[in-house]
């Protein structure tokens, strides 16, 4: 007989992710800083590039340290996966950033985060095609996660009817999660650091494109923002969705999306302590509710998909991660 215990595996997944909407969070306060030096995609080419160049040096110095170690592997493992992966990961992660910087400017700041961050809902719904089922007690928590971003995001400020420009958010969290259930599916197959570098390769070569189209690129304005690039580029892209693909790996997407959509707690609480903004009741109940979601989602228990989860095994010829 079965005694549901907690799945350390699944708590250090989860916890990988809420250390990435961490990060994400943080970048709120450098996208906002950058958005005044730069247009969308510039800021959007130049962060994924550098996020590029931050990646294959981690992978260079990895591979001296394997090496050192006498391990011998090709710098590239599962290229056509992995070719596969990136470019599917890469496309959705653009489409997403894309619609949300066309929606963004049409609605409060509020809305545009609480319309993105719907994806918490999507996921699971999502998924319902795939064949997984989140049992009572994941569905819950998405609920409760769904009241707290209101009460963050749009309590007592702005009303849930929607404009045209609006109706973009809810196509960048619909493209958000088809971004996490991408990942769900290569990341288990694939070198995660690998797997990240490509995302963003795809990401830049058309983020630049699109630049090139739409914009007219200033290296004085790309070096005022130099700082906020920085941190996007290196943390926010490089660490922050690195840890996204290794703490998907063995984890429900639901619980996923859970815990990265605490990037609105954490935007809130950044801007609270680095730009002296206040929080209000609402919104402070709204954290705690997000928190508690993820802590609910994390309490013993086991659902169908959480088995389907379990039961799937790791590729043998997968690298560990880092």
């Amino acid at each position: 007989m079965h005694h549901p215990t907690f799945d350390r595996t699944q708590l250090r997944n989860t916890l990988l992710l809420v250390l990435g909407a961490l990060i994400w969070g943080v970048a709120f306060v450098a996208q906002s800083v950058g958005s005044g030096y730069v247009g969308a995609y510039t800021f959007l080419a130049a962060r994924s590039w550098l996020a590029c160049a931050f990646l294959l040096g981690l992978l260079f110095v990895r591979r001296a340290a394997q090496r050192r170690k006498g391990v011998r592997l090709p710098f590239w493992i599962k290229p056509r996966t992995l070719l596969k992966g990136g470019a599917l990961c890469g496309a959705a992660l653009f489409a997403a950033s894309a619609a949300q910087q066309m929606g963004v400017g049409t609605t409060s700041t509020a809305k545009a985060g609480f319309l993105t961050a719907l994806y918490v809902v999507i996921v699971p719904a999502l998924g319902l095609f795939a064949g997984r089922r989140p049992g009572a007690k994941l569905w819950v928590c998405v609920g409760v996660s769904v009241l707290g971003l209101y009460l963050l995001c749009l309590a007592g400020r702005d009303t849930l009817a929607l404009t045209g420009g609006e109706w973009q958010l809810l196509l960048c969290a619909l493209l958000f999660s088809f971004q996490i259930l991408l990942v769900d599916h290569y990341g288990p197959r694939l070198d995660g650091v690998q797997l990240s570098f490509a995302e963003f390769f795809t990401t830049a070569v058309l983020s630049t494109v699109f630049m090139f189209v739409f914009e007219r690129p200033d290296p004085a304005q790309i070096a005022g923002a130099a700082v906020a690039i920085a941190y996007c580029g290196i943390l926010s892209s490089g660490v922050g969705y690195t840890l996204q693909i290794i703490g998907q790996k063995d984890l429900d997407p639901t619980i996923a999306s859970l815990a990265m959509c605490l990037e609105s707690v954490f935007s809130a609480l950044a801007g609270w302590a680095l730009l002296h903004q206040r929080l209000s009741a609402a919104e402070t109940a709204g954290c705690c509710l997000m928190f508690a979601a993820i802590v609910g989602a994390q309490l013993p228990g086991r659902t169908g998909s959480e088995q389907k989860n379990s039961a799937r095994p790791l590729d043998k010829d997968a690298a560990r991660d880092l």
